[in-house]
């Protein structure tokens, strides 16, 4: 009997303490509840929804079902031997060996970055394939070749912001909003900053660059390779040796060119090349390859001054990226999907070949110019060979607004086409053709299109 109501005690005094506890933990529970003063988003606890779009403004450009592969495989930590170098830089990654046939390069089983390495049962080393991509891309043999962790814009500031020391002086060429962009990031660094001056839809001759290195004497001339917001490709021949003999570094903008355009970064002297993911290589925004020649590297180890940025600093990149010839150090976290996908965008690159993505880019931007023509519409960049093949320029006719052309491709055809950017605002049309949207089909798509709207678009007052 005793044993009894003792259990029975023991028995009540347990539930009652699982009865307290339960009720604490509710109390609680409702107390945290009543602490959140935002609710959960409903926009966020429904699917995500992106609709089908064909891109052809100036970028960034559709992304093909390969490269979205890659982009989605599953992550893999940013010091895995599969994203880094499995092997260490031997005294052969110093002596920068020749580049090899352009079939080689989409070989990853074969060619490592800089850093020859036999084929056989070594696991991928994603960096390595992407500087050798890049390497091919710019045709260079820069052993500082790497891809930034962030866009063009972020590669333009990594780029300035590593060559230019406070009151050094800077020569920018402005034709289009991208010079616009870089004397204002020289500006914010303390250079002095001189801008040499074109009308929109005009490029500089050597002439022009000459006139501007002996006036101002800068250590650092910013060009734009080519310039997206009015169409302009800029000749690049000529123009390193220019500014090599007026003691000049050559730093040049290639994102809306790469791919799409002759580019010999060596062989022209260029000294800086950066360009973007998302134009030609086709890859989602989000990296942007680089490429420092020995001068311009030189100039860097003179600096007086560290670079204002700590992640921009390329003597961390160097190391990161195994350009420096000693073991890798962590620096931060890189974006490891956008670097699987830029690495598939600059491998479809390498299959295709330099020479035949710039074949193709330029029958189809010929295609596209006089399929406007015979529209009756105006190209914006007189010359046909100053002519950007990925990014047209063409002036919104009279009568008619740009925004409401934009909008009826965009409702009726599902067509992205853009206005103007920066000076050329309110001026122009731009219509992109960039790596695999760079097609004859496409081009009939938006002739179209633009027949289409110049139908129905209302003409305005003004």
């Amino acid at each position: 009997m005793h044993c009894t109501a003792v259990l029975g005690a023991a028995q009540a005094a347990s539930t009652a303490a699982l009865l307290q506890a339960r009720l604490l933990g509710m109390a609680r529970r409702a107390m945290a509840t009543s602490l959140l003063c935002v609710p959960p988003p409903q926009v966020l606890l429904r699917p995500l929804a992106v609709p089908e779009r064909l891109l052809l403004g100036p970028g960034p450009s559709n992304v093909p079902p390969r490269i979205l592969a890659a982009g989605s495989q599953q992550l893999l930590g940013h010091m895995h031997p599969e994203v880094l170098q499995v092997s260490c830089p031997s005294p052969a990654f110093l002596s920068s060996p020749p580049l090899p046939p352009a079939r080689d390069w989409a070989s990853s089983a074969r060619v490592r970055g800089t850093i020859a390495v036999p084929a056989g049962p070594l696991l991928p080393q994603v960096m390595d394939e992407i500087k050798a991509g890049i390497q091919y891309a710019f045709q260079t043999r820069n052993r500082l070749t790497l891809a930034i962790s962030g866009t063009g814009h972020c590669a333009m500031e990594a780029a300035l912001l590593n060559l230019l020391d406070r009151d050094d002086t800077a020569l920018v060429a402005v034709n289009g909003i991208w010079g616009q962009r870089a004397a204002d990031i020289a500006r914010r660094l303390g250079a002095n900053v001189h801008e040499l001056l074109k009308p929109p839809g005009e490029y500089f001759t050597l002439w022009d660059i000459e006139e501007g290195l002996v006036q101002h004497k800068p250590s650092v001339l910013f060009i734009t390779h080519g310039e997206s917001s009015t169409g302009v490709l800029q000749p690049l021949e000529g123009l390193g040796e220019l500014c090599h003999r007026h003691g000049c570094l050559l730093l040049v903008d290639a994102v809306a060119s790469l791919g799409g355009a002759p580019i010999f970064m060596d062989q022209q002297e260029v000294d800086v090349l950066y360009s973007g993911s998302q134009k030609v290589l086709n890859a989602p925004p989000g990296s942007a390859p680089i490429s420092f020649s020995e001068r311009a590297r030189e100039k860097m180890l003179r600096r007086k001054t560290k670079p204002l940025s700590f992640y921009l600093d390329m003597s961390w990149l160097a190391n990161y990226w195994g350009c420096d010839g000693e073991l890798r150090r962590y620096h931060h976290t890189a974006p490891i999907n956008s670097f699987f996908s830029l690495r598939e965008g600059l491998a479809v690159l390498a299959e295709l070949g330099l020479e035949n993505s710039w074949e193709r880019h330029r029958a189809n931007c010929t295609q596209l110019c006089q399929g406007l023509c015979d529209l009756g519409l105006e190209l914006f960049v007189k010359e046909e060979k100053a002519r950007l093949p990925t990014v047209t320029t063409v002036r919104v006719p009279e009568g008619y607004d740009w925004k409401e052309i934009t909008a009826f491709l965009m409702d009726n055809y599902s067509i992205e086409i853009a206005g103007g950017l920066g000076p050329s605002v309110g001026k122009v049309l731009r219509i992109g053709l960039m790596g695999c949207n760079s097609t004859s089909g496409n081009v009939d798509r938006v002739l179209c299109a633009l027949r289409d709207a110049l139908r129905h678009c209302r003409h305005s007052r003004l």
